[in-house]
């Protein structure tokens, strides 16, 4: 079974890319599905699950298409990690299995969608191994390199092309996360989150993120990303003519303003407005150079990316 992008990403040659949504806020409040831990990855437990991953990943498969744009499909992986699924009471074999069937899932879609003015390529998504709003006790890179390697190694023989690690919250984890992919020989996109402040919750900024991790791995990132922040936490540390500028590829935003602390304790989906979000992403376009890959966090649906293509395409 061979990856069929993992030698060559086509997002890297600068045509525009879309992605998904927020997989978990959608699932939650829109389907209706109960999600322990925040875990999508338990729908594949069954029937309804799949089909509900199947129409969830169609959506926005539908829309690249339509606008001939290339689209990455990332996997409902986000919390399949050993820590995670064992509170979830899954053996280190099962999670392996979901971890491999979320990808397989992924390749049926593909199939079914691809076109050669759409590329698709298929994601394994990574997630923290503690909670995605507070790094909490951060691990050294040694041991972040050791808790994700097991995740990392259940992708490798699926047709997964890359790695994502989605909402990093400490450089730490960002680096162990990529010596690991290294290992694998898969290639790997690093997505940091950051507070109000434009700061990653460990108190990083940004900019010392991006540099370090570039500076102490062997084989650095294909790019980054920043996620499950809204534009205006973070547009102001985009400003400049600096060059760790050109490593953020891609976008994947909140549709609140809401604060990670005022997101934990809201009963209630606060989808902000798409339109707006859209019109955010123009201006992120004008301050970043290589940014080419658009998606969504928490609180944005199939609306909020359709929004955002429109008005890049139309800048």
């Amino acid at each position: 079974m061979m990856a069929k992008y993992r030698a060559r990403l086509p997002q890297l040659n600068g045509t525009m890319f879309l992605t998904d949504g927020g997989i978990e806020t959608t699932l939650i409040f829109h389907d209706g599905f109960d999600l322990p831990h925040f875990a999508a990855f338990d729908l594949l437990r069954d029937q309804k699950g799949k089909e509900a991953l199947h129409r969830y990943y169609r959506r926005y498969a539908e829309i690249a298409r339509a606008k001939q744009l290339g689209f990455i499909l990332e996997s409902a992986t986000w919390r399949a990690s050993p820590d995670w699924g064992a509170k979830m009471g899954y053996s280190p074999e099962e999670l392996n299995d979901a971890n491999r069937n979320a990808i397989a899932l992924l390749s049926e879609v593909r199939e079914s969608y691809e076109t050669a003015q759409t590329p698709i390529v298929i994601s394994g998504c990574i997630g923290p191994r503690g909670d995605g709003y507070d790094p909490g006790e951060i691990m050294s890179a040694r041991e972040a390199q050791s808790y994700h390697r097991h995740q990392i190694a259940a992708f490798k023989d699926t047709q997964a092309d890359m790695i994502t690690a989605i909402t990093m919250t400490n450089i730490n984890e960002a680096i162990g996360i990529t010596r690991a992919a290294a290992e694998a020989s898969m290639p790997v996109v690093i997505s940091f989150t950051v507070e109000t402040d434009g700061r990653l919750p460990s108190g990083d900024s940004l900019r010392a993120a991006i540099g370090t991790v570039d500076a102490v791995t062997d084989n650095p990132p294909a790019y980054y990303m920043i996620n499950c922040a809204h534009p205006s936490h973070f547009s102001q540390e985009l400003t400049g003519n600096e060059l760790w500028l050109d490593r953020i590829r891609g976008v994947r935003a909140n549709a609140s303003r809401m604060s990670h602390a005022e997101l934990d304790e809201a009963e209630e989906l606060d989808d902000g407005n798409p339109l707006e979000l859209g019109d955010d992403h123009r201006e992120l376009r004008r301050l970043l150079q290589r940014l080419n890959v658009y998606g969504g966090c928490c609180g944005t649906d199939h609306r909020h990316v359709e929004a955002i293509a429109n008005a890049c395409l139309a800048a």
